[in-house]
C-alpha cells in the first residue's frame, strides 16, 4: 500500500520534548523504525509545524493517489477543524495516532476533533502505534 505518515507540530522534537512522555528516540528513529516494521509498504513521511502545510499535504495525497494516511496531528488534534475538513474532503482512509495516551492526560488533550474524520485512533502505544496504524489501514483495505 502507498501510505503517507503525516506528523504535526513538535514531532520534530521527539527525543528532546518531554522524553518521559514521548520517549527518548528522535524523529529520524521513528521513521526508521516504522520503515523497518512496514517494509512491504510504500511509505512517505512528512512533518510540519504549520497547519496550512499539513492541509496542503493532505490535499496532495488525494492527487498522488495514496491508499491510506497515518496522521499524528499533534496539538492540532484538539482544535483543528480545518484538518478534520481536509481529511473528510480527500476521502482517503486515515488513522489518527498518538504516542502518548491522550485519554489519560490533561483535560484539553482528551478531546480529538480530528478523530471523527478517521477510521480509527491509536493512542498510548508509543512509536509502535504507527505500525499498528499501518496494519489497521491494511485491514480496512481488505475489508
Amino acid at each position: 500500500m502507498k501510505i503517507m505518515i503525516l506528523n504535526g507540530p513538535n514531532l520534530n522534537m521527539l527525543g528532546i520534548r518531554e522524553p518521559q512522555v514521548y520517549g527518548t528516540e528522535g524523529y529520524d528513529a521513528l521513521c526508521t523504525y516504522v520503515r523497518s516494521r512496514c517494509a512491504d509498504d510504500e511509505l512517505q513521511f512528512f512533518q510540519s509545524n504549520s497547519e496550512g502545510a499539513i492541509i496542503d499535504r493532505l490535499h496532495a495525497c488525494y492527487f498522488e493517489r495514496f491508499d491510506g494516511i497515518v496522521i499524528n496531528p499533534g496539538a492540532y488534534t484538539h482544535y483543528s477543524y480545518a484538518i478534520y475538513d481536509a481529511i473528510k474532503a480527500i476521502g482517503i482512509p486515515t488513522v489518527e495516532v498518538h504516542i502518548s495516551d491522550i485519554g489519560s492526560r490533561e483535560a484539553f488533550r482528551r478531546v480529538s476533533v480530528t478523530a471523527p474524520a478517521c477510521i480509527a485512533q491509536i493512542s498510548g502505544r508509543g512509536i509502535e502505534g504507527y505500525v499498528l496504524a499501518v496494519r489497521r489501514l491494511k485491514e480496512f483495505d481488505h475489508a
